[in-house]
């Protein structure tokens, strides 16, 4: 073996036993309330609820600064069909809780329907995609672990921060922000 191929080698073995450390001292070290709180029904943590699309809005329950980044849940209330085009996070899990309604959940090859009192979970690194389906009002709770910038990203959408973006800028927006668009939306038929 060469010298240089010896020295790469190495660095390579040392950044894949040292960033998982690296990554949970991150999070451990981070701030964190130090003390519990509870978030009222139809409440958010901030006292300011955000919004992505007309009837979608969303109640942060656990901020990211309450866990010192570690994770971050929120309640999503929909009223329209629909939801966001397959993505992975490559750092973070993510978990759905139906309160209320239905939806289609895919991650990974396998759709899952999933109604009031059912959860799903989605690993790091598996695309995964959700959509709200049928009538009416439907509830959702969705945690990240680690938060990673969904919080951060969640409110600059809702503040307009996309709205004058090409669709490459967007995806550049996206991976900035923790994760990537792999695909298309779940369609509205159900699997």
């Amino acid at each position: 073996m060469q010298r240089s191929s010896f020295v790469k080698l190495l660095l390579t073995a040392g950044a894949a036993i040292t960033s998982p450390v690296t990554l949970a001292a991150k999070y451990l070290s981070g701030k964190r309330t130090g003390k519990g709180f509870m978030v009222a029904a139809g409440k958010d943590r901030n006292d300011h609820s955000i919004s992505l699309m007309e009837g979608d809005t969303f109640f942060t329950k656990i901020s990211t600064a309450d866990t010192g980044g570690g994770m971050y849940l929120f309640e999503s209330i929909r009223v329209k069909e629909g939801g966001p085009a397959l993505h992975v996070h490559p750092e973070q899990d993510e978990w759905w809780y139906v309160l209320s309604g239905e939806f289609l959940i895919k991650v990974g090859e396998e759709t899952y329907t999933a109604k009031a009192g059912d959860s799903v979970f989605g690993p790091r690194g598996v695309p995964h995609a959700f959509t709200k389906v049928g009538e009416g009002e439907a509830r959702l709770q969705i945690l990240y672990q680690p938060a990673g910038k969904m919080e951060h990203y969640f409110k600059t959408v809702s503040e307009g921060a996309m709205t004058k973006m090409t669709p490459a800028e967007q995806d550049a927006y996206r991976e900035a922000h923790g994760f990537k668009r792999v695909g298309p939306p779940i369609g509205h038929l159900k699997q």
